[in-house]
């Protein structure tokens, strides 16, 4: 058999293979799209030809590419053109970098802000829509929360989506209304559906341009792999798989995209997009849907009421039986299924539906998932495991609401039990990481940093130093766990022969660095599918 001659040779002191729980010295050796050896320095160098691209480095570490479990790719796409208020101490301040940001982009019609949370602000009230009117009173206004379950408009937002003193609420989400019974800017849940339809009226020409921006941004992060969940029926024209099949028709989507579509009783429609978009690069993957909303909105679905709301403990998005046959369906046709569930009731009744389906349907190898699990009753960790379901967490959002607000909202009973991650890891749950961009920031290595060091939203406090999980660990939870979630561990999620070349190489070696260091740590070098899509380096040695 003739020699193979490598595309890239990339080598270091330290790299993580993913395989064992510390990095070693090897090179990799990449042909078309694959590895196809891996060795010494010595051992790989008859590979090497007069057009391989040889990259070598000291100590920086090589490891797996990111691959992202949960997020949300075109809404991400326009926060990145937004303003981020999650700096904000105060109303004031908020406003303040609103109207700055506003002034500096004028041509945007709409002026969308993301992750402001009034548990920081210095009176912990909500803001109304009067604040938003004194600094845009022509121009619509609308202003995620940093859960994005609800929203902070202003009156022309609301004029322009007809919402008014006579509206009706959804059937999942609530107008706030002031004293006098008029909006006051605030809209929870579905809600916000009207205002989002119209503020997101993008043309095709500016979809596009936003998805650049997004391949961009997570090749730049090293994320090489993502999963773009269901987020809402009023974000259907934002997120065009069509223009996603474009990039990939033309060689241009330099990240895989694991799509996942509503989970509705509309089983047609999804059968026909699984049918479509089944590519190694773009792929329908499952099924989405939410159970609940979030904790400090006190939309999260409980299993006893709220501790600072004893009449109330959340509800559920759909009724319960409608949520169990749309899963017992959907499971019979092979679909995976993912549930966003933050309360106990939610996380709950989201294992009992797949226990359902387990039992109409038999036992298969689904590999559900729950998304977030962040209020988990200890009755029902053990679960995961026996009903092979994914513990689809975003370590870093424990530290993105204030901590007190949270814990104020469940009580200190059921606070003991908030995101359990090594609980879950150590009960044999399959444990997969993401950021949920862009209720987040996309950087991976922020949410690696929360999940080894635990440190709460104060800064210097370890909210549940016993569920803190080593290094390795959340590695693999960011790589081979996401992987396994979408059953490709055959082919992503560790380097080794045979697998797709979807490497990152970082600046500096996390596992000789202080904890604290880790979310600043930079990419050097991405590679997705074999191809480099991102070179911050000096490491190319001219062959």
């Amino acid at each position: 058999m003739s020699q193979q001659i490598a595309e890239l040779i990339i080598s270091s002191n330290a790299v993580f293979t993913g395989l064992t729980d510390q990095p070693e010295r090897a090179s990799i050796v990449i042909k078309d799209n694959k590895i196809v050896a891996m060795g010494s320095e010595e051992e790989m160098k008859h590979y090497a030809g007069e057009n391989t691209k040889i990259y070598k480095f000291n100590d920086q570490l090589i490891m797996p590419g990111f691959h992202d479990f949960h997020l949300h790719i075109m809404q991400g796409a326009v926060a990145l053109n937004g303003v981020n208020l999650f700096a904000a101490r105060s109303e004031g301040e908020a406003l303040e970098m609103i109207r700055e940001f506003a002034e500096a982009n004028p041509e945007n019609p709409w002026v969308i802000g993301f992750t402001w949370d009034a548990g920081y602000w210095d009176t912990q009230q909500l803001p109304d829509r009067y604040a938003l009117d004194r600094i845009l009173p022509d121009r619509p206004a609308i202003m995620f929360h940093a859960e994005v379950h609800y929203a902070w408009v202003n009156t022309k937002a609301l004029e322009i989506s007809n919402i008014n003193r006579d509206t009706e609420n959804p059937s999942f989400g609530i107008i706030g209304k002031d004293k006098n019974g008029e909006p006051n800017g605030l809209l929870y849940e579905e809600a916000m559906d009207a205002v989002i339809r119209h503020a997101y009226d993008f043309t095709k020409e500016q979809k596009r341009t936003l998805f650049t921006n997004f391949l961009t941004h997570a090749a730049s992060l090293g994320v090489t792999a993502v999963h773009d969940l269901f987020a809402a029926e009023s974000l259907a024209s934002l997120n065009d798989y069509g223009i996603f099949k474009e990039f990939e028709d033309k060689g241009e989507l330099t990240t895989r995209i694991h799509l996942w579509p509503a989970l509705n009783g509309d089983l047609e429609r999804v059968e026909h997009l699984r049918n479509t978009y089944q590519s190694d690069k773009l792929r329908v993957s499952g099924l989405k849907q939410f159970i609940d909303g979030v904790i400090t909105a006190r939309t999260g679905y409980l299993l006893e009421p709220y501790a600072d709301q004893p009449d109330s403990r959340g509800e559920t998005t759909f009724p319960p039986d409608t949520i169990k046959n749309w899963v017992v369906e959907a499971d019979k046709e092979g679909f995976s299924i993912r549930f966003h569930a933050i309360g106990d009731g939610a996380i709950r009744l989201a294992l009992d539906a797949y226990e359902e389906a387990q039992k109409a349907n038999g036992k298969r190898d689904s590999r559900h998932s729950v998304e977030h699990v962040e209020v988990i009753h200890p009755d029902d960790i053990h679960r995961f495991k026996e009903l092979g379901v994914t513990a689809s967490m975003q370590p870093d959002h424990f530290a993105m609401s204030e901590r007190g607000v949270y814990t104020d909202r469940i009580g200190t009973e059921r606070e003991k039990h908030v995101f359990s991650i090594n609980t879950l890891k150590n009960a044999g749950a399959n444990l997969a990481f993401g950021t949920d961009f862009p209720v987040d920031i996309l950087n991976p290595l922020l949410q690696i940093y929360r999940a080894v060091t635990r440190i709460d939203s104060s800064g210097k406090t370890v909210w549940h130093p016993h569920e803190r999980i080593t290094l390795a660990e959340a590695l693999k939870a960011y790589t081979i766990g996401s992987a396994y979630g979408t059953f490709r561990e055959h082919e992503l999620g560790t380097l080794e022969v045979g697998k797709l070349a979807d490497i990152v190489v970082l600046e500096r070696n996390l596992f000789d660095i202080p904890e604290e260091e880790i979310p600043d740590t930079k990419v050097q070098l991405t590679v997705v599918d074999g191809k480099v899509v991102y070179d911050l380096t000096n490491s190319l040695i001219e062959n």
